[in-house]
């Protein structure tokens, strides 16, 4: 048995879903981890973006990273 495997058996479902959450920010890039929060207060244009991206997602209306690669050579 690994030690991760002894830690993660000690741990309850709720405990191991923060753990999990913690361990998923690991894998970023430091520079993105340590970035300070953006403190400003959302734009109306910011939002509208944002909505206007969600509602293309929800229908499907994404490109590919291999076409966006091929796109851009």
């Amino acid at each position: 048995m690994t030690v991760k495997d002894e830690l993660v058996d000690q741990l309850d479902e709720e405990a191991a879903r923060e753990a999990l959450a913690l361990l998923q920010d690991l894998r970023l890039p430091r520079v993105l981890r340590e970035a300070p929060i953006d403190a400003e207060p959302e734009t109306e244009k910011e939002r509208t973006a944002v909505a206007e991206a969600r509602e293309a997602l929800a229908c499907g209306d994404v490109v590919r990273d291999e076409d966006l690669a091929r796109e851009l050579g």
